[in-house]
């Protein structure tokens, strides 16, 4: 697929309900999709605002001496995790709070130093529950090459929370070479992906047992840190780094089409969707483009650049099934468009509400 070639015309007529305002928070705002980004930039932003949370990254960049002058650049970032159960195939809260902020502090092309960890505990809850997480917290750390430097802890009453939340906060060191976020992906550029969609959500799913069936699927959840920096170095002119968290890989692609202002084309035939997720998905009416993952991340390269990229990720243990899904073009402006499997072109849009609640 071509940066050039023609895109054949769309399949049918395409409709989209507008979303209406809310006075209250209702679950969609958790979806990561466009009533995340509307609750964002009308209630939020006008209060809090910065250069550093106008980019719109997952990651902010900031100086590392407090001015704009010389002295480097850090990463920071901070995520809260709600997923229920505390624990499912592949992971638990205590990895996906720790792999959350290390990735997206890898985001940047930055290198995860520190993380510190708060704590929200419901009466009642178990300690021996509480130290299966922590050790899984620490073992991924570990894993990671990270230190958790400080933490707090709160206590809720019975009924006032859900077992245990969790939120991570991170900062990392960004080389001053480095260029990196969501608003830097050009025209030719090469989208690639490190495997397979959807796997976190289903495992999540399944944990619940929402599914009404046994699925043999394990969530991915992993720390990217070390993948990324295979990848960088390889490809020392990657554009872009994004893992498609909530709202899925559509979603998060199309975050990027408007941070660039281009198109992204992508061929259904490329995208990896293993068989007990496709099934789960069709099952439930959902679609895998829009299901969460936690530990895969979207490289968007020089087209020079894409091969070795390509290969960097597929020499690393967590990009074993990493594939080149599509191209950058100029327009149309803001798009995501897939080429399907019969021939069309299907227009991605971002996830509209809620499908998958409280998955991390």
């Amino acid at each position: 697929m071509k940066p050039e070639e023609k895109i054949p015309p769309l399949e049918g007529p395409v409709c989209a309900l507008p979303l209406r305002h809310s006075e209250q928070i209702v679950m969609g705002h958790g979806s990561g999709g466009r009533m995340t980004r509307d609750l964002i930039e009308k209630t939020f932003k006008p209060f809090l605002s910065s250069p550093a949370l106008a980019a719109g990254n997952d990651f902010a960049r900031v100086a590392a001496n407090g001015s704009g002058e010389s002295g480097g650049r850090l990463a920071v970032s901070t995520d809260s995790h709600i997923v229920t159960p505390l624990f499912f195939p592949g992971g638990d809260i205590g990895r996906l709070a720790v792999c959350g902020t290390v990735n997206d502090i890898s985001m940047s092309g930055g290198v995860p130093l520190y993380l510190t960890a708060g704590f929200i505990l419901e009466e009642g809850l178990q300690v021996e529950v509480l130290q299966q997480v922590l050790a899984s917290m620490q073992a991924s750390a570990a894993e990671a090459g990270v230190q958790i430097v400080a933490g707090d802890t709160k206590v809720v009453e019975r009924g006032k929370a859900d077992q245990l939340f969790i939120n991570t906060a991170g900062i990392g060191w960004i080389p001053d070479s480095r260029q990196i976020g969501g608003e830097q992906a050009r025209s030719g550029d090469v989208v690639l992906i490190s495997g397979a969609m959807g796997d976190h959500g289903i495992a999540v799913l399944s944990a619940r047992g929402e599914l009404g069936f046994e699925a043999d699927v394990r969530s991915d959840v992993a720390p990217l840190n070390g993948l990324i920096q295979a990848v960088l170095e390889a490809a020392p002119h990657t554009h872009v780094l994004r893992d498609p968290t909530r709202g899925g890989l559509a979603t998060t692609l199309n975050e990027i089409a408007e941070q660039s202002q281009v198109a992204i084309v992508l061929d259904e035939a490329k995208i990896l969707v293993h068989p007990p997720v496709r099934a789960a998905c069709e099952m439930l009416g959902f679609d895998p483009l829009y299901v969460a993952n936690e530990g895969k991340v979207i490289v968007i390269a020089p087209e020079g650049e894409a091969d070795a990229a390509l290969l960097a990720m597929r020499n690393h243990k967590y990009g074993a099934e990493a594939v080149r899904i599509g191209v950058v073009q100029e327009a149309p402006a803001k798009r995501v468009l897939m080429r399907t499997l019969i021939g069309g072109t299907r227009i991605l849009d971002m996830l509209s509400g809620e499908m998958l609640p409280r998955i991390c």
